[in-house]
């Protein structure tokens, strides 16, 4: 190992990078069959903090399905400049944050608060104030909508198995100058 990657070695393991993921898992039951399932996981440092965000997240997707039949789904892989997304986990409550006077527009999940922008062949999810509803193929579900101060809680999953589009990739050490 040469002195640039030993300082670098040492830095990341003084500075605790090695810092271990915790992942969850979620299921939604909507009005009139409709139901979504998905997961997300991030940093375990996050735990101690009041809300977990989208930008926090390393892994995160949906499935949703209609009489159990599969209709769509969404993960974080197929996230775009365009894409609505907003994310708000209370880890103390070990649920996603619903509607409330602190909370107006807690989850867009590739879902405005119009339910429209999925996009087509799309899907999305979204908690306003008007419901917790389902987007798919540029349309809003009105059949899915339940009441928007509805519990959503996840729960801890350890084994969970993402697939490859859900997860970013590992932060490079992009700004670093090695030897040429």
């Amino acid at each position: 190992m040469n002195a640039l990657a030993g300082l670098v070695f040492a830095a990341l393991a003084a500075t605790g990078a090695a810092a271990e993921d915790i992942a969850y898992s979620f299921h939604w039951d909507g009005a009139n069959g409709y139901e979504l399932h998905g997961g997300m996981a991030f940093d375990e440092a996050f735990l101690s903090q009041p809300e977990v965000n989208a930008r926090d997240l390393s892994c995160f997707f949906i499935e949703g399905r209609k009489d159990g039949a599969p209709i769509g789904r969404w993960a974080l892989g197929m996230l775009s400049e365009t894409t609505t997304w907003t994310l708000t986990y209370l880890p103390a409550r070990e649920a996603f944050a619903v509607y409330s006077a602190q909370h107006p527009m807690p989850q867009a999940w590739n879902m405005d608060g119009d339910g429209v922008d999925c996009g087509k062949g799309g899907f999305g999810f979204n908690i306003g104030n008007a419901a917790q509803d389902l987007c798919l193929d540029g349309q809003l579900l009105l059949a899915s909508q339940v009441p928007p101060d509805r519990p959503f809680p996840a729960t801890l999953a350890p084994d969970m198995q993402f697939p490859p589009d859900a997860c970013l990739g590992p932060n490079l050490l992009s700004a670093l100058e090695l030897p040429r």
